[in-house]
């Protein structure tokens, strides 16, 4: 199963290597639209930028919502590099996107699996589908590699 999103995962991973090129965390994320075509691209900007809310999956959601026309990302997917944070699992509950696919577990801040679940919270009123750990030691090593170099 996991293998039918190798192909947009290395797309996000291409997102990563230019959020990188500029300084940015190397996270990168696609959605793709009902029929499965990549319809946003987005890397984290916050150095870019200096928009603390700059990161891959935001960046991607609004640039999806401008495309679609419109905030609500049904039948979209989200395919990202590492595990969401709290603010971007919250931005994808509220934008409607129906699948949710990552890479890498996040130990220290991610919101689906390792600290919280907070987008198949039964309490809220919209909980995507989840697939992790697509292409995962790939994604781990983008990160481990930056972070390796700043020490």
């Amino acid at each position: 199963m996991a293998t039918r999103w190798h192909a947009a995962m290395r797309q996000a991973l291409d997102e990563a290597a230019a959020a990188e090129s500029h300084g940015d965390v190397p996270i990168g994320a696609v959605i793709l639209g009902p029929d499965g075509d990549i319809i946003a691209r987005g890397g984290n900007e916050r150095e870019l930028t200096g928009d603390p809310t700059a990161h891959a999956e935001v960046v991607a959601i609004r640039r999806a919502a401008e495309r679609m026309g419109e905030w609500r990302l049904t039948g979209c997917t989200l395919v990202v590099t590492l595990e969401p944070c709290t603010m971007c699992a919250g931005a994808i509950v509220a934008s409607r996107v129906d699948h949710l696919v990552f890479g890498a577990f996040d130990d220290k801040a991610g919101a689906v699996a390792s600290l919280w679940d907070v987008v198949r919270d039964p309490r809220l009123n919209h909980r995507p589908q989840v697939t992790s750990g697509v292409l995962a030691d790939e994604c781990s090593a983008v990160l481990d590699s930056f972070f390796q170099k700043r020490r």
